[in-house]
């Protein structure tokens, strides 16, 4: 099946403007094999065989009932044996303990957010004690709609702290940076995703069990894609931040996800270059797609 390509008038990360081809999102067939896949818990590799990663964000949807079948799903997802593709899937708060006994071991959970502080006096909150309680290993941070929805719009700051509060207790944190579509426009997408990771660099020093999502915001549920090269050439320039800022040799272990209306159709495109290091995916990981998502690591640069 052809991509139908769309454009949108957007800037190279030098500011110059240009038109940049995107992929309009269509269904996508899925390979009728059985499936099912391994995992491993939290670890970093070396640039060479940093191990590809597969979050699936189901935000806020699902029921008892469809949930279910999406961890039926998942569990029949299958890879090559020794492939050491880690796949994490994010249910809303109050499916955790349900999801976490659906899936196999191998197979991580994540929360959607966490709270700032530990337990208290913090009506609706759920803390990381909570989390890791519960059987949880990981939690996505940062999130665009966490940053900019109105009635939510976390500052760096915040995000900052909560990703320290998550490393500090012991989970794993996917954090979530990005710019917004006239950010981008404007020249200012790295200036962005710098000042993003800088908040948190005030107060993490242990980057272990953090990968970093790079997810453009304009590209987030709506059908919108970067280019394999423009996505490519976001990662490599984090990755030099990284390098610069903290060390080489977090830079050269530290795994860089892409996430923005990622499917069936893109991903091995995109898993194809040098610094993407797998995806955080959306609408796709309610989908059969996800399958073909999550098999996508034998098209990656970095796969073991």
């Amino acid at each position: 099946m052809q991509q139908s390509p769309m454009f949108v008038t957007n800037t190279t990360l030098l500011g110059n403007k240009h038109f940049l081809h995107i992929f309009h999102r269509k269904p996508f067939p899925v390979r009728g094999t059985k499936r099912c896949f391994n995992s491993t818990s939290v670890f970093f590799m070396s640039a060479s065989n940093r191990h590809f990663f597969v979050g699936g964000n189901w935000k806020c949807n699902g029921s008892k009932k469809s949930i279910r079948e999406l961890a039926d799903l998942v569990n029949g997802i299958q890879l090559e044996p020794n492939s050491g593709t880690q796949v994490v899937c994010a249910p809303p708060f109050p499916y955790l303990d349900f999801v976490r006994s659906l899936l196999k071991k191998e197979v991580g959970v994540a929360a959607q957010n966490c709270w700032i502080h530990g337990n208290g006096a913090y009506t609706g909150e759920v803390s990381v004690d909570m989390l890791l309680d519960l059987g949880v290993e990981w939690v996505i941070l940062g999130h665009s709609e966490r940053r900019h929805i109105p009635e939510l719009h976390e500052s760096d700051e915040t995000i900052a702290q909560k990703t320290k509060r998550a490393l500090d207790s012991g989970l794993g944190v996917i954090l979530c940076i990005g710019e917004l579509l006239q950010e981008r426009e404007e020249g200012k997408t790295l200036d962005v995703c710098k000042r993003q990771l800088g908040a948190v660099a005030k107060v993490v020093k242990d980057w272990e069990k953090v990968v970093v999502a790079y997810e453009p915001v304009w590209a987030i549920g709506t059908g919108k894609v970067a280019t394999p090269e423009q996505a490519q050439e976001v990662h490599a320039v984090v990755r030099k931040w990284f390098s610069e800022t903290v060390s080489p040799q977090v830079a050269d272990k530290i795994r860089i996800i892409y996430g923005g209306s990622v499917n069936g159709q893109n991903c091995n495109l995109l898993a194809g270059q040098k610094d993407i290091d797998g995806f955080l995916v959306g609408g796709a990981s309610l989908k059969p797609e996800f399958a073909n998502i999550v098999s996508s690591h034998s098209h990656s640069q970095t796969r073991v």
